[in-house]
């Protein structure tokens, strides 16, 4: 077997006799042992890895005693945030979406604050506002809610496109200009959207401009039979809520973000990810393709998920499961090609080869 140099290892320039595949994984040959197919992947395991898999994987678990039915949606959510991304939550009223925002600020330890959008809703409202003190006879600033690690914004569809821009600045460059004074906002800093569907009344759809904002979105549906059970038997979601206690503190959010942003990614899925692009660009079913900010953001979402499954390299595998999340509110399919933007999303997966 020629000896070639693993990707794990290229920057020592170590060589290795083992077969590999260019994402790094173990071609076993028929002759091989099972010790022998398992020795690349504890290298590239090492013990923080493990010991940061199990972190997240603790966060899921608590976070699944109140969500009840849904660890795939709480495991995209926390990607999404490992990701220092932005969440939009979209479905009918009263399947927890709030609840859903509420159980992660109270798991990961983060200053919460909720902004319940309507029609009446002002920007100064989410922002803050300079009151004039009389006694001191000068203006004082009163932050608004924004002023939060992760901020709800409630049924976000519900408010005017005026009070919905109010988000824009916060959630691209983590601070907000107010009667012309920049001020920063906390660390980490998160907004989890919830919008119903765009056909109920006293909607206003969200602009592109701000979709684009969102790094993932998300749909809980409805729990199955046995969750829905559960549900129904066990204790109020709300005093669950009280008792639920912090598995983290936001420094080891920070740790854990970070670890996700050293994920390695191979030239073989840059070329991945840049096909997928390209097509998006060039296919007839899409209205617009994907721009650079959707292919970066499918790659962060792509190297969380691949912290959150133990491994230290993203592959394939991690850019499909995040895909249809990450770019399913950037994809719109135009009217006469007959398909829905899942759909054609689904298409656009299959034509592009997996290298």
């Amino acid at each position: 077997m020629a000896r070639i140099t693993t990707w794990p290892w290229r920057k020592q320039g170590v060589q290795s006799d083992l077969n590999l595949n260019r994402y790094g994984y173990m071609r076993i040959p028929h002759t091989s042992t099972l010790s022998q197919a398992r020795r690349p992947f504890v290298a590239i395991n090492t013990m923080q890895n493990i010991e940061l898999t199990k972190q997240l994987d603790a966060i899921v678990a608590h976070a699944s005693q109140v969500i009840l039915g849904k660890q795939h949606e709480i495991r995209l959510s926390l990607a999404c945030l490992l990701a220092r991304g932005h969440l939009l939550i979209e479905d009918l009223p009263g399947v927890g979406k709030t609840t859903l925002a509420h159980v992660l600020a109270q798991t990961l330890g983060l200053q919460y604050q909720r902004i319940q959008f309507t029609s009446d809703l002002l920007p100064a409202d989410i922002l803050g506002v300079s009151i004039f003190d009389k006694s001191e006879q000068g203006f004082h600033f009163h932050p608004g809610p924004i002023f939060a690690q992760l901020i709800l914004a409630d049924e976000v569809n519900r408010a005017t496109p005026k009070a919905q821009s109010a988000l824009l600045e916060a959630m691209e460059e983590g601070q907000v200009t107010i009667e012309g004074q920049t001020r920063p906002l906390p660390e980490p800093f998160f907004v989890i959207a919830t919008q119903n569907p765009t056909y109920q009344i006293g909607t206003f759809p969200l602009p592109e401009s701000q979709l684009d904002r969102f790094l993932m979105r998300i749909s809980l549906g409805y729990p199955d039979t046995s969750a829905e059970r559960a549900l129904l038997s066990g204790d109020d979601r709300r005093e669950m809520l009280r008792q639920h206690d912090a598995c983290i503190q936001p420094g080891q959010l920070a740790e854990l973000q970070q670890a996700a942003s050293k994920i390695h990614v191979a030239d073989a899925l840059l070329d991945y990810v840049q096909a997928l692009l390209d097509l998006s660009r060039r296919s007839p079913q899409f209205t617009h393709g994907l721009s650079p900010r959707a292919g970066l953001a499918l790659l962060r979402g792509a190297k969380a998920w691949a912290l959150m499954a133990g491994r230290r390299h993203a592959m394939p595998e991690d850019v499909q499961t995040v895909m249809p999340h990450v770019v399913g509110h950037r994809l719109q399919a135009v009217a006469e090609s007959g398909q829905q933007s899942s759909n054609a999303l689904l298409a656009l997966l299959k034509d592009v080869a997996i290298p």
